[in-house]
């Protein structure tokens, strides 16, 4: 029998409800709204004169070359950061599911990186990759390949990605160890009694078993690569050499905040937000599909 909560008074479900509520209109509405509100309009860097110009700032980013070349930098960007930390991270979880000895301390080792904010994240990287103090571009040195990410785009845009998905690799481990875990150990021993190998009893049975997870890490991957990595394209590249590295969110902070372009930074801001909710409504409208509850 489903057992349901009741209030004996009406109001607190609204005062429960109330902090949440709050939160939501104060962090998200309120800011969506002003957004939308800059968007059609142009003011200056202090807010003293203001000009409603329409459509104009959007008509504008959609007929600079550089904004689309922004958009395919995040495009490449945000695919790479996703495919390489899930990809890393399933990896990780289904070693460390057949660890018995001392299996606590590898699964803590492998779950620290996700306490390490961004920025942090960004300049750990940046070190060890430095072209003149960094122990990867020295080991790279000494096979005849001379890294500098500080002139090289396609360097600047690897390095991002490799700090970025070093970051998420940790969360996506977790939900992929506890998946792992709930799945029946009598169904592997029954697929292993029958003569299917290990490659086959991961890609038949267990990947089957985690496609519901495997689906919610896509959706929130794709959604850390185009907003929380600010701080790690910030402290890393700052968008260069060239805006090689300049994704969309950058470009947002960038335009806006240096450059002082608040009604054309507001435009790509509610861009920005269309082209994250029509990502996650195919998702949910065409990959769910081939999830297997």
């Amino acid at each position: 029998m489903e057992k349901r909560a009741v209030f004996s008074h009406q109001v607190l479900p609204y005062l429960l409800l109330a902090p949440q509520i709050v939160v939501t209109l104060v962090f998200f509405i309120w800011p969506a709204f002003q957004a939308l509100l800059q968007s059609v309009r142009q003011e200056d860097p202090f807010g003293l004169r203001v000009k409603w110009v329409g459509l104009d700032n959007f008509l504008f980013i959609f007929r600079n070359p550089d904004y689309f070349d922004s958009l395919m930098v995040t495009a490449i960007f945000s695919i790479s950061v996703a495919l390489l930390s899930l990809v890393v991270a399933l990896y990780l979880a289904v070693q460390a599911d057949r660890v018995i000895r001392l299996a606590t301390g590898y699964k803590t080792l492998l779950i620290w990186p996700y306490a390490v904010a961004p920025a942090v994240a960004g300049v750990l990287w940046l070190f060890l990759f430095n072209p003149t103090l960094g122990i990867f571009a020295y080991l790279l040195s000494r096979f005849g390949y001379e890294w500098n990410h500080l002139l090289n785009g396609g360097e600047a845009l690897l390095l991002v990605i490799i700090a970025a998905s070093w970051k998420q690799i940790s969360y996506n481990f977790l939900f992929f160890l506890a998946g792992l875990q709930a799945i029946p150990k009598s169904l592997i021993e029954a697929s292993a009694m029958d003569g299917a190998g290990r490659v086959r009893r991961f890609w038949f049975i267990v990947f089957p078993l985690l496609s519901p997870i495997t689906f919610f890490l896509i959706v929130v991957n794709i959604v850390y690569a185009f907003f929380d990595t600010f701080g790690i394209i910030h402290q890393v590249t700052a968008g260069g050499p060239a805006k090689a590295t300049e994704i969309l969110v950058y470009k947002v902070f960038y335009d806006g905040f240096v450059a002082l372009d608040l009604g054309g930074s507001a435009a790509q801001s509610v861009v920005l937000m269309m082209i994250v909710i029509v990502l996650t409504v195919f998702q949910f409208r065409y990959i769910e599909k081939k999830v297997q509850y």
